[in-house]
């Protein structure tokens, strides 16, 4: 079932010609009112090596277009415009990436969209495994190839805050996405690889109106509280070899 639904997003997304970035934050914007703009992306920075004693030859290398050539999270974090350019109108997503087609998909988190936890790849399989043997209802997942991100209904610092001071040790590599902060979305391709669902958005329910014989009215996809899952991911970021407590995305 989640294949099929993959395969209809991509139809969707990539549906009249445009790019399949394009498509999702279109789809993002105005079907889900999940407020977004473009990342900073990435630039060939060249060739390199691949493997000189192996005779594997050049490869090209991508690194952030930003101005920092140390930048840690290459193409994951918006620069021009800035965050608070996030926007749902149609018009301006459509400029955007009709200008920057291969941009990166950028959510604004916290406010009335959604926030989110992160914690690195290995530590975020382990959690969803004790979190579904629980029976645990997850929302959607967003995964990179060194970190995933759950997606939660928003939450403010206090209720964060209680949250993380009932926890006897909350490992730096456990972050909180809440206002003011940001997660890319797939399909992007950003610096540590391309960015896909590790579950995808739960179908919307229909509308009221629709069950009663109206036109069906969009609607975002159910997301958990962050109080039912942190405790999973304390646990599964604990005991992770290292911590995963590097920065890069």
């Amino acid at each position: 079932m989640r294949e099929i639904l993959g395969r209809r997003r991509k139809l969707l997304f990539r549906r009249g010609g445009r790019s399949a970035q394009l498509g999702a934050a279109l789809h993002y914007a105005t079907e889900w009112q999940w407020p977004v703009l473009p990342g900073v992306g990435l630039r060939s920075a060249g060739r390199q090596p691949a493997g000189a004693r192996l005779g594997l030859g050049e490869r090209v290398t991508r690194r952030c277009s930003c101005p920092d050539p140390d930048c840690v999270v290459p193409g994951a974090h918006p620069f021009d415009p800035g965050l608070l350019a996030a926007t749902t109108d149609a018009r301006m997503v459509r400029w955007w990436w009709t200008n920057r087609p291969d941009a990166p998909v950028v959510l604004a988190t916290g406010d009335r969209a959604p926030c989110a936890v992160s914690l690195p790849a290995v530590a975020g399989a382990r959690a969803l495994a004790a979190l579904d043997h629980f029976g645990v209802r997850l929302g959607p997942v967003v995964a990179t190839p060194t970190r995933w991100s759950l997606l939660v209904s928003p939450y403010g610092l206090p209720e964060l805050g209680e949250l993380l001071h009932s926890q006897d040790w909350v490992p730096s590599s456990l972050r909180f996405h809440g206002e003011g902060g940001y997660v890319v979305l797939p399909p992007s391709q950003i610096g540590s690889g391309r960015v896909r669902w590790e579950r995808p958005p739960a179908s919307p329910k229909l509308s009221t109106s629709f069950k009663q014989g109206g036109p069906p009215s969009p609607a975002a996809p159910w997301l958990p509280k962050v109080a039912t899952i942190v405790d999973a991911l304390v646990m599964a970021s604990t005991s992770t070899p290292d911590g995963g407590s590097r920065l890069a995305y």
